[in-house]
């Protein structure tokens, strides 16, 4: 045999060290695990034992820190999460990594189309940039118990809106009160992330502004920090960072081995550098405080531009928000909490496409195509097309020569998603595909039909995709039904696609692909039903019913495979209500072990859909799971109300929010469109009542949907601005029979 042909032993020998020494084999180890699942082409997603090995080694980093220094001034989540009286509390006997579990809250604040987002906790630590450490303030005083926010159960934090974005935390302590305002602006044509932080104290106090080598995940090294010679600033690993709006009137700095700089203060020595080989070096810049007399102190990080510009975004970001947001559907309604929270939802939308679009802006922020799918399509039925539009136009990058469009080697989900997301945005804006994305479609399509098992082998499989990873966290490898409807979806869009654009022969050859799809996947689903002797459906066709049945509800909502009423949906939405909900929302017992808002979203679509008005109370429910700034973790510890898994402010989440919104006031059926068939009734109830949403995108064309309460009866009425003719119009009022407007008619009156 040639010697390029020779195998080195590499299992073999690691195998053989490792038992030698006392430890399991680790090819064993993963062979265990993978005899859980399906069996796979993949071992594993490269992406997902990347960012799983970073996480880890962080939490292995934060145990060394927080175990044995748990004095220091850390963040919120970890002075919760260490203290054994708080329901937050997780012992660590065994735990080698240290993970925030139970408070993964925070809010982006930024600018349009700019790349860099800060990050605010709940209880106002600043991280300015992406996994980098922090700015935090406390109030101190030699005679009194200082004001630490971290160490304060309560507080008060609010997003404003209004003209810009920006998080404003209050805290209070007796008679010390701290405020932190946190925005990101220009200054001389630069970005910065702005805090101004103002204290009262009844008496003598400093207000001390913190650098911490720590974020909202745990430790971020600081080597070294130096105060400026003109005092107005720091230098942090040798680069000038921070700038004071005025000169420190004391500075003390400290390294790991002199411990944390909050316990020299106020009137420790002062110094105005420090090095640390542990990389927790900390420093405090004081500002004095008289008695009962405010002071703010701006401090102020500049940000990279040239971030932005490697992201796709603009050079200089624009700074007007009330024009980046102008051509989007406004919300009119007497509920102020879910008016805010949609209004919330929006800037995150905006706030995190500057070019790609992100799920998150930290934990998440990367992209890729399963919450692309959500994302982009929201910001299309909100009328931000330009913005959608330049998403959708790096898709084609991201696709192989095979035809695959991948987010992670293993899922095959992407396909159908990108698909969707390409054919959603032709369908609502009434545009035919640009050429590149065409050509990109049907090369999916292709990769879709390539990848299908063999159909007619009599296995529950067959036909289906291959095993992959879950693609949701429905569990271990299987042959999952969510990729499979979402790739009937894709292969339905491409079929409209190649007809579209002049090539009927391929169109029917993918119109046929696609219904054998759905014939294999719905083939699948019986055996399951057969196995199983009940309709709801499983997360795949070897699956008992568990919390991985959300999955399969993707056939309802978005895709609208199956009808509104069709049993398998029902059926499944009555499992999951029964088994899967907690607090009026889903419960996703696998890997997230947390109540999740875009899911519970989903439920409430699918009720929504079929006439069912226990979508309220999950719409509801959702809501009062929000933080104080409008914002979503991915999944929600049930008894901290915190976020436990994924990131602080998960943008699927507020995308699924403006959607569900949306579709109270207008949604697409078939060949029709229906009004108002989600309002609550309390949005109506008073005389002269006025709501109103729009304008939104539809199949059909611009709609903006108004009631209005006159005399006793409730008028609904809309205005429109079709692609082309006037589509059937159904108005659907809660507790009331559809009418179908007759053509021409753009108002009713309901008698109650």
């Amino acid at each position: 045999m040639p010697m390029g042909r020779l195998r080195f032993p590499w299992k073999w020998i690691i195998g053989r060290m490792a038992k030698r020494r006392g430890f399991l084999d680790p090819f064993l180890v993963l062979a265990r695990m993978g005899q859980f699942g399906q069996p796979v082409e993949t071992v594993a997603p490269i992406e997902l034992m990347r960012s799983g090995m970073v996480l880890y080694a962080r939490g292995m980093i934060n145990g060394q820190a927080f175990q044995h220094n748990v004095d220091w001034i850390w963040p919120y989540w970890v002075v919760r999460q260490f203290d054994p009286q708080d329901e937050a509390f997780i012992p660590w006997a065994f735990a080698v990594s240290h993970i925030n579990l139970s408070f993964r809250n925070w809010t982006a604040v930024g600018m349009p189309d700019f790349h860099e987002l800060p990050i605010v906790d709940p209880r106002g630590l600043v991280t300015p940039f992406l996994d980098g450490w922090s700015l935090d303030a406390a109030i101190v005083s030699a005679s009194t118990p200082a004001l630490i926010p971290s160490r304060q159960k309560t507080a008060q934090q609010r997003l404003i809106l209004e003209g810009r974005l920006a998080v404003v935390t209050h805290t209070q302590a007796g008679t010390l009160e701290l405020d932190a305002e946190t925005d990101v602006v220009c200054e001389k044509q630069e970005p910065v992330c702005r805090i101004q932080w103002t204290g009262r104290s009844a008496a003598g106090a400093w207000l001390a502004v913190m650098l911490r080598p720590y974020n909202p995940e745990g430790v971020s090294f600081i080597q070294s920090i130096a105060l400026t010679s003109d005092r107005l600033g720091w230098e942090i690993n040798g680069r000038p960072r921070v700038r004071f709006s005025e000169a420190a009137d004391r500075h003390v700095a400290s390294s790991y081995q002199t411990g944390d700089v909050y316990y020299q203060l106020p009137e420790g020595v002062q110094n105005e550098r420090t090095e640390c080989g542990v990389g927790l070096a900390t420093a405090a810049a004081l500002f004095e405080l008289k008695p009962g007399v405010e002071r703010s102190i701006t401090v102020t990080v500049p940000l990279d531009p040239a971030g932005a510009r490697k992201h796709g975004a603009a050079a200089v970001p624009s700074l007007d928000w009330s024009k980046v947001s102008q051509p989007g559907a406004r919300l009119q309604i007497p509920d102020s909490k879910i008016k805010f929270l949609y209004d919330s939802a929006v800037r995150s939308l905006l706030l995190h496409s500057p070019g790609e679009v992100y799920p998150g802006p930290y934990t998440y922020k990367h992209f890729w195509f399963r919450d692309a799918a959500f994302i982009i399509p929201a910001l299309t039925c909100l009328g931000f097309t330009e913005r959608a539009e330049r998403a959708l136009d790096r898709f084609p990058e991201r696709q192989t020569l095979t035809g695959f469009f991948r987010s992670q080697e293993g899922e095959w989900d992407s396909n159908g998603q990108a698909l969707w997301a390409l054919g959603r945005f032709c369908e609502l804006t009434g545009r035919p595909p640009k050429e590149a994305w065409r050509s990109a479609m049907l090369r999916a399509a292709g990769w879709i039909q390539r990848k299908r098992l063999p159909a007619g082998t009599g296995e529950p499989h067959a036909g289906l995709f291959p095993a992959g990873f879950s693609a949701e966290h429905f569990g271990p490898t299987d042959y999952y039904y969510w990729d499979d409807f979402w790739g009937v979806a894709g292969l339905q869009i491409a079929a409209e696609t190649a007809w579209q654009s002049g090539d009927p022969d391929r169109g029917a050859k993918l119109h046929q692909a696609a219904k054998d799809f759905l014939r294999c996947t719905e083939e699948s689903i019986r055996y399951s039903a057969i196995r199983l002797k009940q309709a709801a459906v499983p997360a795949s066709p070897y699956r008992r019913l568990d919390a991985g049945a959300i999955g399969p509800l993707v056939a309802g909502y978005p895709l609208q495979i199956w009808a509104p009423d069709d049993p398998r949906l029902k059926a499944t939405v009555e499992f999951l209500l029964r088994r899967c909900f907690l607090r009026d929302c889903f419960f996703q017992e696998i890997s997230h072990s947390g109540l999740n808002a875009y899911l519970t979203l989903h439920v409430a679509q699918a009720l929504l859909r079929s006439g069912d008005s226990r979508y309220e109370a999950l719409m509801v429910a959702v809501a009062e799971l929000a933080s104080p700034t409008g914002q979503w973790p991915e999944a929600i510890h049930p008894r901290t109300l915190g976020g436990c898994m994924g990131d602080g402010q998960h943008v699927w989440a507020s995308a699924e929010w403006v959607l569900l919104i949306r579709n109270l006031f207008v949604r697409e059926e078939g060949h029709r469109l229906v009004l108002a068939s989600g309002v609550p009734a309390a949005w109506t109830a008073p005389e002269g009542a006025r709501i109103s949403f729009g304008p939104t995108l539809t199949p059909f064309g611009e709609i903006t949907v108004n009631l209005e309460r006159k005399s006793g009866k409730l008028q609904v009425n809309y205005q429109a601005r079709w692609h082309d003719s006037e589509p059937a119009v159904e108005v659907h009022l809660p507790g009331h029979p559809a009418v179908t407007l007759p053509a021409g008619q753009r108002t009713l009156e309901v008698s109650e």
